[in-house]
């Protein structure tokens, strides 16, 4: 089975939030992991924005992460561009309770594109029809 990572999930990871342990757990469950330069970028700039670290140090412990865990950086291209604007149209923020952004919406993206479920922390992704890990 596969799993598509959010940056939500990947921020809390390592981070060493209060819900990292459950996350890593859910993580532990796939064997083909998938995020998306996207998806790292923004964890980057969250660590560097909630948890102080500098952008180099955020950079080399999201690097370190996804080389530990193998994630798989996958390319965003014109299909998932399209199921991104379905989302946003259906789920996005001001149209739905789900309220997603433009992150959220390339990480349902890759996650519909790839047939994975969706690691993700908090509720915006529960009120979608996307699969949870």
């Amino acid at each position: 089975m596969t799993v598509f990572a959010d940056a939500s999930a990947l921020i809390s990871l390592i981070a060493g939030e209060a819900d990292a342990d459950d996350i890593a757990d859910r993580l532990a469950r796939y064997d083909k992991r998938l995020c998306s330069a996207l998806s790292l970028w923004e964890t980057v700039a969250a660590l560097r924005a909630s948890h102080g670290a500098s952008v180099m140090h955020a950079r080399a412990a999201v690097r370190s992460f996804r080389v530990e865990t193998k994630l798989e950086v996958v390319p965003i291209g014109e299909i998932e561009f399209q199921i991104a604007a379905d989302a946003y149209a259906a789920f996005g923020k001001g149209r739905h309770p789900a309220a997603l952004n433009m992150g959220d919406c390339f990480a349902y993206a890759c996650a519909k594109f790839h047939g994975a479920r969706l690691l993700f922390k908090g509720s915006d992704f529960g009120k979608t029809d996307i699969g949870s890990a």
